[in-house]
This record gives C-alpha cells, structure tokens and sequence, in this order.
C-alpha cells in the first residue's frame, strides 16, 4: 500500500472564525462538491456543527455513474485552528484529511491536507495515477473556485 499525500491552499478574505463556520458545518460539503458527484448527506448531521467523534455519512458518484458509500469520523477539532476527519468506511483503503485554518493579513489561509491510499496494490497505483489522482484535483480545484463565489478569493491566492 503506497501512502499518496496531495495539499491545496486556499486564502480567503474573512476572518477565521466566518471561514471556520462555513467548513464545520457537513451540510456545506454538497454545495462545494461538483454537482456531477451528486453528494447526498445521509443521517441527520447536516445541519449540526462538527465535533470529535462525530460520524458523517454520504452516497457520492463519483466515477461513471457508480454509487458510494462513504462514512467518515471527524478525529480531532480544535476551533478556529483545524479539524482532521478519516475514512471509516469507503472507496479508499485509508483516507486522512486535515483542514487547516490560519489568520494571515486581510483574512484566513485555508490548506487541504489529504493523505490516502487505494487498495489492489499495483493496480491500485494505476488507477491512482491515471484516475483517483487527476479526479481529486479536479474536485479541489472545483472546490476552490465555489469557496471563492461563497466566501470570496484574495488576489495573491497560492494554489
């Protein structure tokens, strides 16, 4: 199992503590997904503020049309700094997400930590490689551009 890390970093003209309530609230996940995916939250925590412990599940489709479950666990928070959920159950053999909050000049600094792994070992890494890898830039990069509409975007963004 080969252990793939990706980041992005995104900076934002709110304060942390705005930035922080729009990423700690699972309901905003769908409105930030490609619409392609179709992210469906299942359960009643859409609406609830995130919290250690806390189990999220949703049914996403995305790649060609194939439905999947994924529930994921939300490890650690410490509010406004960062929170880390990981995959309990789902597409991955191990998926680890850090959201990483900090106050810079003029707004937020946000970065996206993912560290992941498919499973099928050498055919895994294919798929990784020609697929799950480009998919999740992508996803991001949809990401991005919607936090920017949401939230709005500093002219001296890294990506």
């Amino acid at each position: 199992m080969n252990l793939h890390t990706k980041t992005w970093v995104q900076r934002l003209p709110v304060p942390i503590d705005v930035a922080w309530d729009f990423f700690s609230q699972p309901g905003n996940l769908a409105r930030i997904t490609p619409p392609e995916m179709m992210l469906k939250a299942e359960g009643g925590n859409a609406g609830t503020a995130i919290y250690e412990g806390m189990k999220l599940n949703f049914v996403l489709y995305p790649f060609m049309m194939i439905p999947v479950r994924w529930t994921t666990e939300i490890m650690k928070v410490s509010k406004p700094d960062f929170f880390e959920d990981r995959q309990l159950s789902g597409p991955y053999e191990q998926w680890y997400h850090r959201h990483l909050f900090r106050d810079i000049e003029g707004g937020t600094e946000m970065t996206d930590i993912v560290e992941y792994a498919l499973p099928f070992d050498l055919f895994g890494e294919v798929v990784e490689a020609l697929i799950v890898g480009p998919r999740l830039d992508e996803v991001f990069e949809y990401r991005r551009c919607r936090v920017a509409e949401i939230l709005g975007e500093m002219a001296s963004e890294t990506r």
